[in-house]
C-alpha cells in the first residue's frame, strides 16, 4: 500500500479540521487516517509555565517537523505510528501517544504544513482553506475558550503578537503552493465532492490487480 497523503492548510480558525472531518465522513475512517500538525508542537515542559506562555506558536521554528517527517515516511512504509499527544494547555506532550494504524489516505491539517519544502514535498495533493481574518478570529476564540482552557483576553492578545503576522508572513503566502483553494466562508461542497471523487479513484486503482 502506497498511502495517498492530502495537505489542508490555512490560518488559524479557518475550517482545516472541519473539513478533514467532514472527508472521513464520506469516505469511511476505514480507508482515510486524518493527523493534525498541532500535536507535533515541540514539548515545553522544560520551561516555566509563564516562559511557555510567552512562546511564538504560530512560527515554523514552534513544531517538530523532523519527527512528523518521519512518522509519515513510516506510515507510508505500511507501519503505525504514534502521534503525540499535546496538552493545549500546559504546553507540553503528555501521554505515550495515539496510535495511527495504516490506511490508504492520510489527512494532515495544520496552519504552517505548506512552509517546510520537505513536508511539503511528501503531500499528493495540497488543499487551501482560504478564510477571512475576522471570521477566523471568531472561531478562535470560541474554540481556544471552550476546548483548550483560555481567557478571551489572552487569546485576543496572541491573536495581536503573534497570529496575525505570522499569518502574512508565513501561512498566506504559503498558499501559492496548494493544488485547490477553497473560500472558507462559502458552501465546501462542490469541493468536497471533487476531492472525495478523486479519493474514491485512488482507492479504485489501488484495488487494481497489478498487470
Amino acid at each position: 500500500m502506497n498511502p495517498f497523503i492530502i495537505g489542508i492548510a490555512g490560518g488559524s480558525g479557518a475550517g482545516k479540521t472541519t473539513i478533514a472531518q467532514r472527508i472521513i465522513a464520506e469516505i469511511g475512517a476505514e480507508h482515510v487516517a486524518s493527523i493534525s500538525y498541532d500535536t507535533y508542537y515541540n514539548d515545553l515542559s522544560h520551561l516555566s509555565l509563564a516562559e511557555r506562555q510567552a512562546c511564538n506558536f504560530d512560527h515554523p521554528d514552534a513544531f517538530d517537523t523532523a519527527l512528523c517527517i518521519a512518522q509519515l515516511d513510516r506510515f507510508c512504509a505500511g507501519q503505525a505510528i504514534n502521534v503525540p499527544n499535546y496538552d493545549f494547555a500546559l504546553y507540553t506532550r503528555v501521554g505515550t501517544g495515539q496510535r495511527i494504524e495504516p490506511r490508504p489516505i492520510l489527512l494532515i491539517d495544520g496552519i504552517l504544513i505548506f512552509v517546510d519544502p520537505a513536508l511539503r514535498q511528501r503531500m499528493h495533493l495540497r488543499v487551501f482553506i482560504d478564510t477571512a481574518d475576522d471570521l477566523r478570529i471568531v472561531r478562535r476564540i470560541l474554540r481556544d475558550t471552550r476546548e483548550r482552557g483560555r481567557s478571551v483576553d489572552s487569546v485576543c492578545q496572541q491573536y495581536i503578537d503573534t497570529v496575525r503576522p505570522m499569518h502574512h508572513t508565513f501561512v498566506e503566502p504559503s498558499r501559492a503552493y496548494a493544488d485547490m483553494i477553497i473560500p472558507g466562508a462559502n458552501d465546501a461542497t462542490p469541493a468536497l465532492d471533487v476531492i472525495c471523487n478523486h479519493i474514491r479513484h485512488i482507492l479504485t486503482l489501488q484495488q487494481l490487480p497489478s498487470a
